[in-house]
């Protein structure tokens, strides 16, 4: 049986599960455990939130090309819900557009690279709480629906 590695609702382009891909298995180089398509709670959807080992989260928008940056603006409202935010885009992405506010990664099928840090920010211990979590628990019932797709999910997340 092949189980699904990461959702996919139809909405994200090949190009775009290409970067995310690459860009998880950046993120796992750099000791954190990514999580695709992770609503956020102001309603946000962040293409990629990750923790680290010692609870740190990153959040990564994934811009597939120049049109998705440009009629995409809602990378600010991620930075109130991680301590690192970051571009993930392909090779062939003009790196000038993004902004400094956050860090770059280039990212292909196969892997990536971390172009330029993001500046930190770090959490405030309430929202950390609620972001671990919720990830936590997105994680494992995604795992679980994985194991079991036949079962019954929900859990009002």
């Amino acid at each position: 049986m092949s189980l699904p590695v990461l959702p996919v609702d139809g909405r994200q382009s090949a190009a775009a599960l290409t970067i995310q891909r690459g860009a998880s298995r950046l993120l796992r180089q750099h000791g954190l455990a990514p999580v695709p398509e992770v609503t956020l709670p102001n309603g946000r959807r962040a293409d990629l939130a990750a923790i680290g080992r010692k609870g740190e989260i990153w959040i990564v928008e994934i811009k597939s090309s120049v049109i998705d940056f440009q009629v995409d603006r809602k990378w600010p409202d991620y930075l109130g819900f991680c301590d690192r935010l970051f571009f993930a885009v392909g090779p062939d992405f003009p790196l000038t557009l993004l902004p400094e506010e956050a860090g770059v990664m280039v990212a292909d099928a196969y892997g990536g690279t971390l172009l330029r840090e993001a500046p930190e920010q770090k959490l405030a211990a309430p929202t950390r709480k609620v972001m671990t979590l919720h990830l936590a628990r997105l994680a494992a019932a995604r795992l679980h629906q994985a194991m079991d797709p036949e079962g019954a999910f929900g859990f009002g997340e």
